[in-house]
């Protein structure tokens, strides 16, 4: 049989569904600063690399049109959950860098979208920027394919993800990153608080005063001095959350 033989070509194209899902929305290969072109090209060439491996050098049995199309729909099915539990570290981070950049008042001040479609406060996009540069510079990417090259072990081609099951994984995913992204934005919801709880005050030993005008500098400067001493330490804790991830997998 020859190695461009129909059976090899359909076993690349269900290879290439799985693949291609997750680099799709997987965190780094996802961003729309990355053009389409490449990011097809970079999973066309990553299927076409691992293709012997993961086949054996022998094509799957594809007996009929029905059998590819359910195969392909399966494999498009796990490879993207595969990367949407690796998105949703991201997503959480990017929540709540939202509410970090209101509780110091700063969530107003919009620039341009850098890393996402949409406009966020500069410390959401420079504290996401920075961990989406991160990944290939620890090289967590790699991580990335090699998880998706180890689901072949416990999910093969033509398995049968339960919906379910799938549920319960991306839940408990959700969870866990939601509680790392808490604890990354805990020091200025804290600092939100006891701002304002002070403010409040104030504001009633002296309702005379219009506190909010004179109050929003030093608020915003605070939090300014509070994201220069613990910038570093978000990015290693959700770094580290996240690489803990990307190897085991769970």
């Amino acid at each position: 049989m020859s190695f461009l033989s129909a059976d090899m070509v359909a076993s690349v194209l269900i290879l290439f569904c799985r693949i291609g899902a997750c680099l799709m929305l997987a965190p780094g290969f996802s961003s729309p600063r990355l053009p389409a072109r490449p990011r097809l090209y970079i999973a066309l060439a990553l299927t076409l690399a691992l293709s012997p491996q993961l086949t054996g050098g022998k094509p799957f049995v594809i007996n009929n049109l029905g059998v590819l199309a359910a195969d392909s729909f399966g494999e498009l099915f796990i490879g993207g959950a595969i990367g949407l539990l690796g998105r949703f570290y991201f997503h959480a981070l990017e929540t709540m860098m939202m509410a970090a950049s209101m509780s110091i008042g700063l969530s107003n001040a919009l620039g341009a979208p850098i890393d996402e479609t949409e406009v966020q406060p500069p410390i959401a996009t420079l504290i996401t920027l920075t961990a989406t540069c991160l990944i290939f510079v620890s090289d967590l990417h790699w991580e990335l394919i090699r998880g998706v090259v180890a689901s072949y072990g416990v999910m093969p081609v033509g398995f049968a993800l339960r919906p379910q099951a799938a549920l319960t994984l991306a839940a408990d995913d959700l969870a866990r990153a939601f509680v790392v992204a808490l604890r990354i934005a805990s020091p200025f919801i804290v600092f939100a608080v006891i701002v304002n709880l002070a403010i409040g005050l104030v504001n009633r030993l002296t309702p005379q005063i219009p506190i909010f005008f004179i109050s929003g500098p030093f608020v915003i400067a605070g939090g300014l001095i509070l994201f220069y001493f613990v910038s570093g330490s978000m990015v290693t804790v959700f770094m580290a959350e996240f690489a803990d991830w990307a190897v085991k997998g769970n």
